[in-house]
């Protein structure tokens, strides 16, 4: 859990999921819901955040 390359990656797929799910609800794929809407808000957002911190920890194990 520690390490900078699967915080980057889990960062990866939290943000492609924030990104396809409301994708697939503008194009009626998916219900959009209360749930729905505010799941994919929090994947989007925390993708972000643990992408930051992963790139920051592989930042500074190469200094």
């Amino acid at each position: 859990m520690r390490s900078p390359r699967f915080l980057l990656g889990l960062g990866l797929v939290l943000m492609l999921t924030g990104i396809i799910l409301p994708f697939l609800m503008v194009i009626h794929v998916l219900e959009s819901t209360f749930f729905l809407n505010f799941f994919s808000w929090g994947a989007s957002s925390l993708g972000l955040g643990l992408g930051m911190i992963g790139f920051a920890q592989s930042n500074r194990t190469r200094q």
